[in-house]
């Protein structure tokens, strides 16, 4: 293994980025580079055509990529093979359902991206069958040492003694900057059209249904011209869609099941607006549907009843009557924040979020909040373009500052953890490799980071 911990947790973290690229990228399944074995362990070959397509494949997704980035690779291929190879001798559990579950999310994922089953089939030049029987050894390997990788450092802990220990050895003109961090969380509601408005919409809807009936029109034709969803505009309402699926709205999923191929359904209402559907093709759980969506417009006399509503909830909480938390769990129509307590998320999962996340109307509304303070109810539009209200928390604000163990605590120890962890995992390699047959291809044999895997092995580089 390398002597240097960072290019070991290079190799762990940074370029299982390519690998999942490479795991998901149909361009794996048409190979483009001259095969060989370059490398094993034990049993488990090493394609040059893992590698240099990962790297096609990082490439042509906009991934960073390190230098040498064949030899991060290569060391990354050993680090999995060898970590599959210890699973597999300590029986690890890996259950078929897992394995399955898995496949038929990358496939949806597949589908997503191209469009439909039969553009996904005539790219790859296969069956959705066959690329699943494709993914699923990588799979399977790919969760085998992870577990491994796991169970080597499921007891690894670390004292704040460490964590103090571990900060001062950094330099101090090495130290990160931060710019101010927030932890907000908000209850946001939808206003909603009148039934005047919500009548004319249906009304507009069905006419285009009829047109649709009557050969008139295409369907296509209309979602390119009037859907609102951005998402689909461009390929006339288009989407597959699985039946299991989480993130559709149920009344929208439900409605589609219920039509036979080329029907267009009555008019839907989800919590996205109002839609037309027409089924396309279904096979089983999986369909190819359009859809058109029309959003009926919310006036400025909605947005005032929805103020008033957030305004009073506010007043229920200032007074001790309902906590935050819950005024959530009741009131809140935020999706993406509801079951997280209104709580935003920055880019990196944590409960940190910096002013460049934020919209410009939440900006303007922390300006004089002070931590421990909601904000008054706030009109904005979301993302996709929708009116809402929102009554914003604030609980901490930080200063911009140097990184420091007082305030950063809790970076501090991850990182600090992290390189005990991967301390653990390289004593556990050097100790493991000598157990292991390991050929390397001359090719490679030159990567500073496999020098040891040679070095080490019971064979020899061929």
């Amino acid at each position: 293994m390398n002597n240097t911990k960072e290019k070991f947790f290079r190799a762990l973290t940074v370029i299982a980025t390519i690998a999942i690229l490479s795991g998901n990228a149909l361009a794996q399944t048409k190979k483009v580079i001259a095969d060989k074995i370059v490398a094993q362990v034990g049993d488990k070959i090493i394609l040059r055509s893992d590698i240099f397509n990962s790297i096609l494949d990082a490439q042509r997704e906009g991934v960073p990529l390190p230098p040498n980035p064949e030899c991060v690779l290569v060391e990354r291929a050993l680090i999995e093979k060898a970590l599959v190879l210890q699973a597999q001798k300590d029986s690890l559990p890996l259950s078929e359902e897992d394995i399955e579950a898995e496949l038929d999310n990358r496939i949806r994922g597949f589908i997503m991206k191209y469009g439909s089953k039969e553009v996904l089939e005539e790219v790859a030049g296969k069956s959705v069958y066959q690329l699943k029987e494709d993914f699923r050894e990588p799979i399977k390997e790919q969760k085998l040492s992870m577990q491994m990788r796991n169970k080597i450092v499921e007891n690894v802990k670390i004292t704040p003694n460490e964590v103090r220990d571990y900060f001062e050895k950094i330099p101090k003109d090495s130290l990160a900057f931060y710019e101010s961090e927030l932890e907000i969380s908000e209850i946001v509601v939808y206003p909603k059209a009148n039934r005047d408005v919500e009548s004319y919409v249906t009304r507009e809807l069905n006419d285009w249904k009829k047109q649709v009936e009557d050969g008139t029109k295409k369907f296509e034709q209309l979602a390119k011209s009037y859907t609102e969803d951005p998402g689909s505009k461009e390929t006339g309402g288009q989407y597959s869609i699985n039946k299991n699926d989480k993130f559709w709205d149920p009344a929208f999923i439900s409605a589609a099941f219920k039509l036979k191929e080329g029907q267009v359904s009555p008019v839907v209402k989800s919590k996205f607006g109002l839609h037309l559907i027409q089924m396309v093709s279904r096979a089983g759980d999986d369909a190819v549907i359009r859809h058109i969506l029309r959003i009926p417009p919310v006036t400025d006399e909605e947005v005032k009843e929805a103020v008033a509503k957030m305004d009073s909830i506010k007043s229920r909480i200032i007074a001790g009557t309902m906590g935050f938390g819950e005024a959530v769990n009741k009131y809140s129509e935020d999706e993406s924040s509801k079951f997280s307590g209104g709580r935003k998320q920055g880019r990196d999962g944590s409960s940190f979020v910096t002013i460049d996340q934020l919209d410009k109307e939440m900006v303007l509304a922390l300006k004089d909040l002070k931590p421990g303070q909601y904000s008054n109810p706030v009109a904005y539009a979301d993302e996709r373009g929708k009116k809402a209200v929102r009554v914003i928390f604030l609980q901490t604000r930080t200063e911009p500052h140097r990184e420091n163990i007082k305030d950063d605590y809790s970076k501090i120890s991850g990182r600090a953890i992290e390189q005990k962890k991967n301390d653990v995992l390289e004593k556990w390699f050097k100790s493991h490799i000598p157990s292991y047959y390991i050929t390397i291809d001359k090719e490679f044999a030159g990567c500073a980071s496999v020098k040891d895997w040679l070095g080490n092995s019971v064979a020899s580089n061929p």
